[in-house]
This record gives structure tokens, sequence and C-alpha cells, in this order.
């Protein structure tokens, strides 16, 4: 199919853009056509092979009155498909895994971030790579025991950056790239797609694409907080920050969230010095108070500068630094640094999408809304990833793109259920969780009961000499079943999924403490936490009988 607008002459009314509708009316091979007297142009769908440009231009200037003149936009064909995949990160590629697999022709349109979107290139991938490098210098300068000295360690940061970027291609092209290299029905084209209407889009402002149903997984970005005169100052984000190879002397992290802290402490343990500033009454404000509070006096014991309920009021540059001047309890208080990191959040990426030519449905923060099958509220038209009103996670993104195809084409009904959902916080101690905290059981009108395990009282961690954190585990006393978990120890993010798998599958606290348990493990205090909710820890012997 061929699209092409063609500027028009002697038009004078809408009655004239209507004549020459008739003109076309019954010419074969013509799909769609729309004459506007306002714009003076007509703009053609047509298969070429059944008609040729001219011959509709020599039916346009049949009548002696109207004349065509000119092309106003490039002739770009129109092609078709089952699926048209908008992003191209990993709610994208699990889309078009799934397609595949369904023999679907599939286009993917990718603007922006490199194929492999926010987690390869700007965001796990490189984060977490400098978190364990940061733990291993860390490590090499601090022990937790009284008969080892460390001798510290020598940083190469530029080293360290160049060797992130090699994983970082290397990642990309072996997770994404070559994930969908031999596929018969995939075609990828970079670009920025907008679309036309419910069943097409433009990429680039040039070739036109049309198909049956379309998947937006589009990501999102960082959401830049407005604060007089930041935008007027050279700041950093994760996508620029993590390609910076010298490295900063000191640094201020606007933001208190998981993104900003894992970057903060990662940075610090390298040997930046980090001020961390935060608008919020306290650091991972979605969380209870004792799991942000448990975690802020370890990073501040470890030498960290964190200020929390702060009201932004200016940044600006002075003598090569960033200043950023906040009021706090009445109080002014100026902070500088020779970098300033922006991690304040994220807002999705929907401003180009033309959405406002479907009426696609957004919450008030700009997400996309979506429904458990990931539907949309057009029926052709589904998203997935941190573009919608679902968790941002990218393990989450993966499932809801599979979810989402599977739905719109294999006719099945699959759901992406929350409920369990395991998250962790990368930080050292880690903060992990999964199900209800008590402030959630409580809106949700659930009779709960909360045992909390200090991990002083769990015997791998008193001979790990590491005792920082604790195991917090919610049960609902009418059934008895583990409705909610929240941690804060030294990896553990290894224990949060077996807490999730049990929430998914209704395990009962009685289970969770009859169960075997290898001793001297961390999980061993799960089997505490569970029996602590009947028995005092003080009645327990070494192996928690």
């Amino acid at each position: 199919m061929i699209f092409t607008e063609l500027k028009i002459e002697g038009m004078t009314c809408d009655h004239c853009a209507q004549t020459i509708l008739k003109k076309l009316e019954n010419k074969k091979g013509i799909i769609q056509k729309d004459i506007s007297y306002p714009a003076g142009s007509g703009k053609i769908e047509y298969n070429p092979d059944e008609i040729s440009k001219q011959e509709i231009i020599d039916a346009i200037n049949s009548s002696g009155h109207y004349s065509v003149v000119d092309e106003i936009t490039s002739v770009y064909d129109v092609k078709n498909f089952d699926l048209i995949i908008i992003g191209g990160g990993s709610a994208a590629f699990s889309a078009a895994i799934k397609a595949e697999s369904l023999g679907l022709t599939t286009l993917m349109v990718n603007g922006g971030l490199d194929f492999g979107g926010t987690c390869v290139n700007v965001g796990c991938v490189p984060s977490k790579n400098l978190i364990r490098a940061a733990e291993t210098a860390y490590h090499a300068a601090h022990s937790n025991f009284e008969g080892i000295k460390p001798k510290g360690s020598d940083v190469d940061f530029a080293q360290l950056i160049k060797d992130k970027k090699q994983l970082v291609s290397t990642l990309q092209q072996k997770k994404y790239m070559d994930v969908v290299s031999d596929f018969q029905n995939l075609k990828m084209i970079t670009g920025w797609a907008e679309f036309l209407d419910t069943k097409s889009i433009i990429v680039n402002g040039k070739e036109k694409y049309t198909a049956l149903k379309f998947l937006i997984a589009t990501g999102a970005t960082t959401k830049i907080p407005d604060i007089k005169g930041l935008s007027e100052v050279d700041y950093l984000t994760n996508v620029s920050l993590f390609d910076l190879e010298v490295q900063p002397k000191s640094m201020i992290v606007l933001g208190g969230g998981y993104i900003a802290l894992e970057i903060a402490q990662a940075y610090y343990r390298l040997g930046t010095k980090v001020t961390l500033l935060q608008r919020s009454g306290q650091v991972l404000s979605k969380l209870s108070a004792d799991v942000a509070g448990e975690l802020t006096s370890h990073l501040i014991n470890e030498g960290m500068e964190i200020y929390s309920g702060l009201h932004f009021i200016e940044v600006y540059e002075s003598s090569g630094k960033v200043r950023v001047t906040v009021e706090h309890k009445g109080e002014q208080k100026v902070f500088e640094a020779e970098n300033l990191l922006v991690s304040t959040g994220t807002k999705p990426n929907t401003d180009r999408l033309g959405l406002q030519n479907i009426g696609l449905e957004l919450d008030n923060n700009g997400h996309i809304l979506v429904n458990d099958r990931m539907e949309t509220n057009l029926p052709n038209i589904y998203a997935a990833g941190d573009v919608t009103n679902t968790p941002s996670y990218v393990y989450t993104a993966a499932f809801e793109g599979k979810v989402a195809v599977e739905n719109a084409f294999a006719g099945n009904n699959s759901v992406v259920d929350y409920s369990s959902l395991p998250w962790v916080v990368f930080t050292d101690p880690q903060v992990a969780g999964a199900g209800l905290d008590e402030a959630e059981a409580e809106a949700l009108k659930i009779p709960y009961e909360v045992s909390k395990m200090e991990l002083k009282d769990v015997p791998r961690a008193i001979a790990a000499n590491d005792t920082r954190g604790f195991i917090k585990l919610i049960r609902n006393t009418d059934t008895d079943k583990l409705i909610g978990a929240r941690l804060v120890a030294p990896e553990g993010g290894e224990l949060i999924q077996q807490l999730s798998m049990a929430i998914k599958y209704g395990i009962t606290v009685k289970d969770l403490a009859e169960s075997l348990y290898p001793y001297l493990t961390l999980s061993e205090g799960i089997k505490l936490a569970a029996i602590t909710f009947g028995k005092d820890i003080s009645e327990l012997s070494c192996c928690a009988s």
C-alpha cells in the first residue's frame, strides 16, 4: 500500500472537497481518502497494483476546476502486521518471543534507548554491576572480625566503567538481539511511533504501518522535579551517570527511592562523598517506618549523609560546584557537590505517542490504564511494563508482555496477579518484601498479627558477626496464612522468593514453623519468626526447637 498527501489548488469551500471525493469514489485501488478544503490538500492511501498516483492526480484534475500542484509529503509504504510493538525493552522482547511462537507477523518500533531498554542499558545491569564492585571495595576495607585487619583496595574507576560498558554490550547482544535474530516473522526498526488512529502508526513522520493489534511498551524515564534553577544546571540521571569515566569526588543525590539509595551507597563505597536529599519524611517513603528507619540507620553508620523532610528552594552553580538550597523546619541550608544526580522517581514515556488521536485512557500521572489482562480501554490496544499503572519491575514487564500477546491473539484469559509479588532493594543490607504490610492489611480490614525477628537472634547472623536488620512476617489471624513479609538483611533478597511462594499458595505460619531448615542459614530466620508468633525467642534452643 502507498500513502500520499497532495496539495490541491482551486478549492473554495467544503463543497469543493466533497466534489473531489466523488471523483475518487469508485476508483478501484483507493483504500482511504480525505480531502480537506482548509488544508488545501488530499490524503490518499492506495494499492499501487490497482491504481497509480498519476491516475489519482488525473481524476482530481479532470473537472478543470481543481489541480494537483505538489506532493506535500514523501510517498511511503503502508505495511500491515498482525502485531505492532512500540518499545524495545523487556516487555517488548517478551511479547515478540510469544508472538513468534504464535506465528504472528510482528513489527517492533523502538525509539530512545537502544534495544533492550532500561534494564540492560541504564538500569539493572549497570547498577547491579557497580553495586557488586562497590561491595568488593567496601569489604576490602572493613571487617566484621577483630582478628582480620583489612588493607583496603585501589579503585580504578575508569576500568570499572569500561568493564560495565562491555558487560552491557555483551548482555544486550546475547539476551536481546541474538534471541530474536532468527525470528522469521519479526521486523525491528528504530524510530518514534505516533498513532494516526487505532489501526495505524506513523514512524519518524514518514513511514505508515497498520496492524490488527498494538502493544505499547515504551517504559519510563526519570521524572525531573520542578525546582527553581534545576533546568539550568548540568545534572545527571541514571542514563548519563553510568557513563562517567572520571569518578565524582562528591555528589548530591536528589531522591530517596530504591534507585537513589542503590546508586548513592554504591558510589559512596567506591569513594565518592555522597549526600542524599529527600523531600519525604523518610527514604523509601512507601514502606513502613521501621523498614525505612532500619536501613537509614545502617547507611548513616556507614558514613553516608542522609537528610529527609526537606523543601527544595533552589539549585544553582557557583565556583564549579552545584549547590542545592533547602528548607528544613523553618531553617535554610545549602548543600554543595561536584555533581548532582536527579533520581526522584519516573514518568511514563507517553508524550510522543499521539495518544490524543485515539483516546487512550491514562491515570493522573500519565500511566496507561490497564486491567489485569493488560487490556486498555481500546479493544485492539494493549500495554505492558513501566508505561502502565502496574508495578515497575523488569520481571513484571516481561510477564505482562507475554500475557498481553496471549490474550490478544491466543484466546487466553491470562491475568497478572501481583498479590504475592516479590521485590528487592539492592542496598546493603538489602530490603525485600512480598504481599501486604501492616497498613495495607489494615486498609483491607484483614485481621493480622506481626512477628518480627531481629537478626541478632538468628544463629547465621551471629556467627557471621553481621546482625544488621530483621525478618518480619504478617499473618491472617483467622486463617494463620502468611499474607506479607518484610526483610532488612544482608542478602535478604535471597529469602523473599520463598515467602512469596508461601503467600501465593496459602501456606500457614504453622507450616513455616514446622518445616526443616538447614542450620546456620539466614533462611532459618524465617522459621524462627514463624515460631515466635506463639513462643518467646528466649525459650528456643540454638536449632529453633
